[in-house]
C-alpha cells in the first residue's frame, strides 16, 4: 500500500465550538477574498485599457487578500531565501489549495494549472478572476499550452508550476514532469525552485493540510477552519537557475525535484 491509498486524517468533529472556530475564521476571510475579488474585478477593465494583457495593478490585490486570509487563519507564514525579483517561472510542490494562498502572499504571480480546474464550482472561478494560465496536458494540444505559457512569459510575468501534477499528502516531492519546461527552455528563462513544508498543529495528524486524491474541497476546507490552532507553513525559495537552449528537459526536472526535496 501506498500513501495514495492510505486512509486520510480524520477530520476535526463539528461540535458548537468548533463551529465557532470555522465562522471566527471564515467570515472574515470570505469577506476578505471575495471583497478583493470585487474589486479586483472593478480595476481590470480600466488596468486593460491602459495596459492591455499586461496587469500591473491586480496581482497586488491579489498579494494583499491571500496575506489577510492567512492571517485571518491564523496560519503563519515562514520564509527562508528570497523570492527572484525579475520573470520566469516559479516550479514548486504542491500539498494543498492552501499553496495557493501561500505563494501568492510571496509575491505577484501568475498560475498554471491544468484545464479541469477552470470548471470547479467556486476554485474554477476565482482562478479564472487571477488570470491563472490553464493547460490541457494532453500530448495533442501540447503546442498550444507551450504558445500559452510563452505569451505570458513574454509579458515579463512570473509563473508557478506544480510540476509533480497533482498534490500530495506532504509528506514527499513527488517526480516532476518535464513536459511543461519546454518554453522555458526554448526562452532562456529564470526558472526558481520552491519549497512548501506545512507543520501540523500539536496533536493532529502530520498530514492535516495535505489534499489530494478524491478528497472534496469544502470538508477539508471546514476540517482545515476547524482546527483548534493552525500549525505553520515554511516557504523555502532557493537560489533561481538560468535556463539555456538545448539543456535536457528530464535532466533539469530531476534536478529540480532533488532541490525542493532537499528542503522538505
Amino acid at each position: 500500500m501506498t500513501w495514495q491509498d492510505a486512509d486520510p486524517p480524520a477530520h476535526v468533529p463539528l461540535t458548537p465550538r468548533a463551529v465557532l472556530r470555522v465562522l471566527r475564521r471564515a467570515v472574515p476571510m470570505g469577506t476578505l477574498v471575495f471583497g478583493g475579488l470585487g474589486l479586483l474585478l472593478a480595476l481590470r477593465p480600466l488596468e486593460a485599457a491602459f495596459h492591455g494583457p499586461r496587469r500591473p495593478w491586480t496581482p497586488h490585490i491579489t498579494r494583499g487578500v491571500c496575506r489577510g486570509a492567512l492571517w485571518f487563519m491564523g496560519l503563519p507564514r515562514i520564509t527562508q531565501g528570497t523570492p527572484m525579483p525579475q520573470g520566469g517561472a516559479l516550479v514548486a510542490n504542491h500539498i494543498s489549495w492552501l499553496d495557493i494562498f501561500v505563494l501568492n502572499a510571496g509575491g505577484c504571480v501568475v498560475f498554471v494549472s491544468k484545464a479541469e480546474v477552470a470548471k470547479w464550482p467556486g476554485i474554477g472561478w476565482l482562478a479564472r478572476a487571477t488570470g491563472t494560465v490553464f493547460v490541457t496536458r494532453d500530448r495533442k494540444a501540447a503546442a498550444r499550452d507551450v504558445a500559452l505559457l510563452t505569451a505570458r512569459l513574454e509579458l515579463g510575468q512570473t509563473l508557478v508550476f506544480f510540476p509533480e501534477g497533482t498534490s500530495s499528502d506532504g509528506a514527499q516531492v513527488l517526480p516532476f514532469k518535464p513536459v511543461l519546461f519546454a518554453p522555458l527552455i526554448a526562452k532562456g528563462m529564470h526558472v526558481q525552485p520552491v519549497t512548501l513544508s506545512y507543520k501540523a498543529p500539536d496533536g493532529a495528524d502530520r498530514r492535516a493540510y495535505g489534499w489530494w486524491g478524491d478528497m472534496d474541497f469544502a470538508p477539508h476546507l471546514l476540517a482545515t477552519l476547524a482546527l483548534p490552532s493552525q500549525g505553520q507553513v515554511r516557504v523555502t525559495y532557493h537560489p533561481p537557475r538560468d535556463l539555456a537552449a538545448g539543456m535536457d528537459r528530464k535532466a533539469l526536472a530531476q534536478d529540480l525535484t532533488d532541490q525542493v526535496r532537499s528542503a522538505l
